[in-house]
């Protein structure tokens, strides 16, 4: 098969920086708002810090989705509105469910500041289901060691959450949702199944292909419903394997909200800028206020 037979969409992340470190965010972009349930795919780093530098994530307020951040490299210190307190590293998750309102911070811990350190990551959102969006919030931690590994073939997967090539992540989710972490070495292969609505592939690094043909890095590829390949890699490469239900009503975003109305967004940047959200304990000064204009995170058009 041509390329074009087994990508329906190819998307070109833009780049932000962040301060400390610079993240390319695939979703949502021009043309494509969700792949599933996953609304928001960003690549945070690599990046590198000296002894007593770190990653500062001021409290800032989420409704209406669930927040992924799943770790390459480093560590981040996560803190929420509901009093949870969890160190995430290389391998684990941690899943924010925001629903009616939560608010959280990342930071880097103390000990990763005392010298130097790296930092890479994949921080994600998922739309709520409209049974769920205005659900109590919570939280769930689950160590690398409590996510199912595929092993084989020169491939290397960790299934975050859904289930994939047999395996089933102990992952809450609201949706149907596959996501999954692919290490390749030089030669490797691993088949990425059909079964999802909706699919897309991203290649973090090094090199991949489909079907032979050729991926380039730091891009999302939007695979063609139906459709099965083999994903290989000459060199070696890693990639997120993500997707999953599609959504049969639309979901909006503005800045760090998602809702199936814009009303809701609009209500949500009002409480925001009244302080009606709740704080977090222990962590409760510092806050990223609303953006003026338009912010970095939008839905299109």
């Amino acid at each position: 098969m041509t390329l074009d037979e087994l990508v329906i969409q190819t998307i070109t992340p833009t780049s932000h920086n962040l301060g400390d470190f610079r993240v390319s965010r695939a979703l949502p972009s021009p043309g494509r708002t969700m792949v599933g349930p996953f609304i928001f795919f960003d690549q945070a780093g690599p990046a590198k810090f000296g002894p007593g530098e770190g990653v500062d994530v001021r409290p800032h307020p989420h409704i209406n989705l669930a927040t992924v951040t799943y770790m390459y490299e480093g560590a981040f210190l996560h803190r929420d509105s509901l009093g949870s307190e969890q160190l995430i590293e290389a391998g684990a998750v941690n899943l924010m469910t925001a629903g009616k309102g939560i608010v959280h911070s990342e930071r880097s811990p103390e000990d990763e500041r005392g010298r130097a350190s790296k930092l890479s990551a994949i921080q994600t959102w998922l739309a709520l289901p409209d049974r769920n969006e205005e659900m109590d919030p919570a939280f769930e931690h689950v160590p690398a060691d409590h996510l199912p590994v595929i092993d084989g073939g020169g491939a290397r997967a960790r299934v975050i959450m859904g289930s994939l090539w047999g395996e089933t992540a102990p992952v809450t989710t609201y949706a149907g949702t596959i996501y999954a972490d692919i290490q390749l070495a030089p030669g490797g292969s691993i088949p990425i199944e059909a079964s999802a609505d909706e699919r897309a592939i991203y290649v973090s690094g090094g090199d991949a292909a489909l079907d032979g043909r050729a991926l380039a890095v730091q891009t999302l590829y939007v695979l063609r419903p139906g459709v099965a390949a083999t994903l290989m890699s000459v060199d070696g490469g890693r990639i997120v394997l993500c997707g999953g239900e599609a959504f049969t009503t639309p979901r909006h975003v503005w800045w760090n909200f998602v809702a199936s109305t814009k009303e809701r967004l609009m209500q949500a940047r009002e409480d925001w800028e009244a302080m009606l959200f709740p704080l977090i304990p222990g962590d409760d000064v510092e806050f990223i206020p609303i953006p003026q204009g338009r912010p970095k995170t939008v839905s299109y058009p």
